[in-house]
């Protein structure tokens, strides 16, 4: 018998399972036919902590809004008698309902709920259910009463696809690039004024907030369809990147090649100016969530020692990875190969001798304080790379001699 393999193509997004409860607005079709939503992700400026103290290891979640639980009636009240004697009656009408729903045979007569009966006390919070709709507003009024409810300083708003085939999952939005974003909220003082290189940028989120206090962001990432995406992205947040002056190139950085694109004829290429800048001043290089297969893992980090050459000044990058769990028929456990081969990268990198440069790894505590509204898990992770020049040991003259 031939062996039956189960494959798709499809991957999903986590933005839905993250806000349920949130309008996904359907605005527009990509260039290649993907529906595009627009979501909104509440930025917290003026707030320190918005953490969950119930997990350890970093498991956090933003609130936007307290809930207040039910009050309970004080022992002795009449409600607590009145509670006991419901129940009792609520025992006696059960028992006749089980003897009322065995048929003339003695079987149970299993009767199915009407479609429209709904539970009058759901346990958990509403999910409501999202219908998307082709929107024909102003931008302005994209997100209609749920733009109002807030300053527009307060949000940041996303273009996203929801679910596409694997080679497209950087126009969706992960977990990953959500806490990179908050990193950079968290440490405005570490960009402010530099000039930042992301590497596969996606959406463009971390790029775009990391512009409000950077000089200048280069978010690249490849396909031209992903980076007008990512253009748009800017464009409909320009209000938060006008206040810090910060400017956004979008362009394109293919990780299979060796140099960047100076074709004036190719849309996103880079001109003389762009690189001279790239190399001359780039200190700070992001990447988020593009771990997830081993050959581009190991193209990243191809690109990222090749980058970190060419640089004049001493860089750090910050990688945002998410350790995703899945059961593979291999092992027949639960393994995380993607994660496991992007750590042996990290030992790769900072095992390398003999060059003029030092790669230097360490992981980052992420239970800063959370400004960004999203889940956080404890699988997140944030690990720094620490690139710095080899300095030559001072010889003296009598070592010399």
């Amino acid at each position: 018998m031939d062996e039956i393999t189960f494959k798709s193509d499809t991957v999903l997004s986590d933005v839905h399972l993250h806000t349920p409860n949130q309008r996904h607005l359907m605005v527009r079709l990509s260039g290649v036919g993907q529906p595009v939503f627009l979501s909104q992700f509440k930025l917290l400026w003026n707030q320190a902590s918005q953490t969950d103290s119930g997990a350890e290891g970093g498991n956090h979640r933003a609130h936007p809004a307290e809930v207040t639980p039910p009050a309970r009636s004080p022992p002795g009240s009449g409600c607590s008698s009145e509670g006991v004697s419901l129940q009792a009656g609520a025992d006696a009408t059960s028992q006749e309902e089980v003897a009322a729903q065995l048929d003339e045979d003695g079987d149970l007569d299993v009767v199915r709920r009407p479609r429209a009966a709904s539970p009058s006390e759901p346990s958990g919070p509403p999910r409501d259910k999202v219908h998307p709709m082709i929107l024909t507003q102003e931008e302005d009024d994209v997100l209609g009463d749920e733009a109002q409810e807030s300053s527009p300083y307060d949000v940041i708003k996303i273009e996203h696809t929801m679910a596409t085939p694997l080679e497209d999952v950087g126009k969706q939005v992960w977990r990953g690039a959500l806490l990179l974003a908050d990193y950079i909220l968290s440490q405005r003082d570490l960009f402010r004024g530099r000039t930042v290189l992301e590497l596969g940028a996606g959406t463009g989120l971390a790029s775009i907030l990391a512009a409000t206090v950077a000089q200048t962001v280069y978010c690249t990432d490849v396909g031209a369809d992903l980076l007008a995406m990512c253009q748009r992205n800017i464009a409909l947040n320009s209000h938060l990147t006008a206040t810090g002056g910060g400017v956004i190139k979008v362009k394109e950085l293919d990780w299979l090649k060796d140099d960047l694109c100076t074709d004036p004829e190719v849309p996103f290429s880079w001109s003389e100016e762009d690189i001279s800048d790239l190399y001359g001043h780039t200190t700070i290089l992001l990447a988020a969530e593009v771990f997830y297969d081993d050959d581009l893992t190991d193209a990243l980090f191809k690109t990222l020692c090749r980058l970190a050459h060419k640089l004049k000044n001493a860089s750090t990058a910050i990688l945002s990875v998410e350790k995703r769990l899945n059961f593979t028929l291999r092992h027949l456990d639960v393994t995380c190969e993607a994660y496991d081969h992007f750590r042996s990268c990290l030992r790769r990198l900072e095992g390398l001798t003999g060059g003029r440069l030092r790669f230097a790894v360490e992981p980052v505590d992420v239970s800063f304080p959370q400004l960004l509204v999203y889940e956080r898990i404890q699988q997140l992770e944030l690990w720094k790379v620490f690139v710095e020049p080899v300095t030559e040991p001072v010889v003296s003259a009598d070592t010399a001699s």
